[in-house]
């Protein structure tokens, strides 16, 4: 009896693993809008806006085509990017550090401005948005 049971269990839990997995379909990424660029340098460059067509979920994905580390500031407006564009030394500061020749997707507001900042040299940044994973 107690084999049965165990073996019951082992199949449901096979079972909600399974509809688990399921639900967790991944959507490839769709861009929605145009890509945008700009140099990331020792100053920030003036932020650029990444527009994407009504209604789309508001992701981008954001590619470091340089060789060195990349702390990239996003804000609604250009002001604030410009702001949060430092990198972060003892205090916090909303940037994301982006590595040499990598790229990641984020999840922002709608119409998102991008700047990004380097220690040292340039690197050029990418900005697609779209929608998925």
């Amino acid at each position: 009896m107690k084999r049965i049971i165990r073996i019951l269990a082992g199949l449901a839990l096979s079972a909600l693993c399974s509809t688990v997995w399921a639900q967790q379909t991944l959507q490839p990424f769709t861009p929605s809008g145009n890509t945008v660029t700009f140099t990331a340098a020792t100053s920030c460059p003036t932020p650029v806006r990444a527009t994407t067509s009504p209604g789309v979920a508001q992701q981008y994905i954001i590619s470091n085509n340089g060789s060195g580390m990349v702390w990239v500031a996003f804000a609604a407006t250009s002001a604030a990017a410009a702001t949060n564009c430092v990198i972060p030394t003892g205090t916090s500061q909303l940037v994301v550090p982006v590595l040499p020749y990598s790229q990641f997707s984020m999840t922002t507001v709608p119409g998102a401005y991008f700047t990004g900042i380097t220690s040292s040299g340039t690197d050029v940044i990418y900005v697609t948005p779209g929608a998925g994973n």
